[in-house]
């Protein structure tokens, strides 16, 4: 035993005598202050010690004991983790997140939805001349040797086909 204490340090030696006398009532104390939370208070604890350390030559040098400076840094490192933690955002599990499709892919399945929908509206003849032309996207010309009509008739079916489609999805409460 007197061959470990010829090895240890005077900072060793200030660290162990502040843990001897300090400790237990700076935990209790830091216990009430954390709701009970032993790891915590520990935490806190150590922290405090660790702080007056780092200042062993302003504590040397204070007069009367020591902890009531202990006792006003731990409670400061409580209220500064306090406050850090209300800082910070909760944090919530993404995994509910990740399985839900982004808000496009809703968007473009309800708007494909409901031009299929509307387009169901329109006779044959014009809902033909749009698949060829805006769906397929083919030419005018393109689309009147495929359909077997005249380019004019296609562009006529196209221009009615499109009227009538915009009057379906206003009547679905489609405006743009």
């Amino acid at each position: 035993m007197h061959v470990v204490a010829d090895r240890t340090t005077p900072d060793e030696e200030l660290m162990r005598a502040l843990y001897d006398e300090h400790a237990g009532p700076l935990l209790a104390f830091v216990l009430r202050l954390v709701a009970g939370d032993r790891h915590r208070a520990e935490d806190v604890v150590q922290e405090t010690l660790v702080r007056a350390w780092r200042n062993a030559d302003q504590l040397q040098r204070a007069t009367g004991s020591i902890r009531p400076w202990l006792v006003t840094v731990a409670r400061r490192i409580v209220i500064d983790g306090h406050r850090s933690r209300k800082a910070r955002p909760q944090e919530v599990d993404p995994t509910p997140l990740e399985t839900m499709p982004a808000a496009d892919v809703i968007d473009r399945a309800l708007r494909t939805m409901t031009i299929s929908e509307a387009l169901g509206d329109l006779s044959q003849a014009h809902r033909d001349a749009l698949v060829e032309t805006y769906f397929k996207e083919r030419t005018v010309n393109e689309a009147a040797e495929v359909l077997r009509v005249p380019a004019g008739t296609v562009r006529s079916r196209v221009f009615y086909a499109l009227r009538s489609l915009k009057l379906s999805l206003e009547e679905r409460g489609v405006t743009e």
